[in-house]
This record gives C-alpha cells, structure tokens and sequence, in this order.
C-alpha cells in the first residue's frame, strides 16, 4: 500500500472515530472521573472509568474538541476496556512513545490507535492526541 492510500485510510478511521464515537456517555455508579482540557486549543474532555480489581471494566467520555481528540479518546476507550490498571498504563507508555516518535514496543495489538501515528509529525497537535491518554492515566493512578 502506498504513503499516500495509507495516509487516506488513516484520516478514514480518524473521522470513523470522530463522525460515530465509541463509548461517548457518563458512567455514574462508582465510578472515577477525570475532567481535563488543552487550553491552547480548547479540547476538554470528562472521562468516567469503572475500576473493579484493578480492571478497567468500562469507560466514557464526553467533550468537545476536534477530531484528533475525540477520535483519540474513542479509541483510547476502546483499547483499555476490559485490561488490567497496569496494562492501560502500558498502553499510555506506548501511545505517548508513539506521539513523540520513538520507539515503542508491539506487545499489544493497537487496533485503530494506530491511525493516529501521523499526528507525531504535528507537534503542536500532540496534545489534541494525548488529552484523554493523560485523563486515563489521572484516573487510574488515583483509583489506586
């Protein structure tokens, strides 16, 4: 598959997420929530994450902000339902890695997170990609 068709089908999973987000709502029985915003853009999301023995057993969200960070935390829902505290952290690890343009380990299958690789080559749209990761990793780590 050639750049250019990898690049259109990555926009076409980014807009999926955007157009039909997954997992958009609130979740109000003991459950964690995390409210976080990007003030040099605007994006600001209300994560909900329901925790049981150390497993992230739903999660969603509700905000607004453009499409690399809603699709972003759609997907970022997606991947962490149903793993363990420890490896959606990992997963936080690997997704930052992949932002900064580092190397990052294959230990898990990433699905459609991974449409949003190419935003490492717009840092000032780092931070649109990583708002519900750091909201994630917020809740997580004071759900501990």
């Amino acid at each position: 598959m050639s750049i250019n068709n990898l690049d259109q089908l990555y926009r076409s999973v980014i807009m999926d997420h955007y157009k039909k987000p997954r997992n958009k709502g609130f979740l109000e029985e003991n459950s964690v929530t995390i409210d976080m915003n990007n003030p040099t853009c605007g994006d600001r999301i209300h994560l909900t994450l329901k925790i049981n023995n150390d497993i992230v057993e739903d999660a969603k969200f509700d905000g607004e902000g453009c499409s690399i960070s809603m699709s972003s935390a759609s997907m970022m829902t997606e991947v962490i339902k149903g793993r363990k505290i420890e490896e959606a952290l990992e997963l936080a690890d690997i997704f930052s890695k992949m932002m900064l343009g580092q190397d990052y380990s294959d230990k898990y299958d990433l699905g459609d997170v991974e449409a949003l690789q190419g935003v490492s080559k717009f840092p000032a749209r780092i931070k649109c990609a990583t708002l519900a990761w750091k909201a994630m990793e917020k809740g997580v780590n004071g759900s501990n």
